[in-house]
């Protein structure tokens, strides 16, 4: 079987269990997106996922997603538009390269860090680099530990409230990764509160970015609009050099 055949037959499948998903929580299946994680994978895998009409994608390392981004973009028989989503963590002295290629960043989780997207956005913005800003979603840590980052959920709301007001920057919604070993419905329960409890002060923050290869049944049964979809669709990663 063809690498092309391959994807083709892991997307049908994915999507299946997407659709399946959704029928069981009651919900429609436009309401839930399916971001394919492409971190790690060349760009020809890229393109065999938008032949099979993918129009969004899942990076999260520099300077791999910038050249795999500028190679994808450059084929001339790419002619619709796509969205490219950084959904790794932000490190501040990356965000100059990634405002190059992002439309939505995933892992917004510190004032600081809001400040380095915003400055750079909003450079970019003047320089005629960007046409639109950056959405911004905030990854909300469901167990406090700082190491996998997230901002916890009692300092959520000064956050949202800066990055709302932040130039360059549009509040879209929340995103997370439920704690290691936790029952994954435990965890995206308490997500879905937090994030209601967030639209009732900023409504536009629609999305709930949750959920990937092993739990995206549980995330759509709380209220995830966004899945991100790597091992599931692609297989596992290659082995790289840091």
């Amino acid at each position: 079987m063809g690498r092309h055949e391959e994807v083709a037959s892991a997307l049908t499948r994915v999507r299946a269990r997407l659709d399946a998903a959704c029928r069981d929580a009651e919900r429609e299946s436009a309401e839930v997106d399916l971001l394919p994680v492409t971190k790690f994978f060349p760009a020809s895998d890229v393109r065999i996922l938008y032949d099979l009409g993918c129009r969004a994608f899942g990076e999260s390392r520099e300077p791999e997603a910038g050249t795999k981004v500028a190679d994808f973009s450059a084929d001339p028989d790419v002619t619709e538009p796509v969205h490219w989503h950084m959904i790794g963590r932000l490190q501040r002295n990356k965000v100059k390269s990634v405002v190059r290629w992002a439309d939505t960043v995933h892992s917004l989780d510190s004032s600081r860090l809001t400040d380095a997207l915003s400055g750079a956005v909003s450079a970019a913005l003047d320089a005629g680099e960007r046409s639109r800003p950056v959405e911004a979603l905030i990854q909300v840590s469901l167990d406090g530990d700082p190491t996998r980052g997230g901002v916890s959920v009692t300092d959520l709301d000064a956050l949202a409230d800066e990055v709302a007001s932040a130039r360059g920057l549009e509040l879209g919604g929340l995103m997370a990764v439920p704690p290691l070993g936790a029952d994954p419905d435990a965890a995206f329960a308490q997500l879905r509160e937090v994030h209601a409890d967030l639209m009732r002060v900023h409504p536009g923050a629609r999305t709930l970015s949750a959920g990937m290869t092993g739990d995206l049944e549980a995330a759509v049964r709380h209220g995830s609009t966004c899945v991100r979809v790597g091992t599931a669709l692609l297989g596992s990663r290659p082995i790289v050099s840091k």
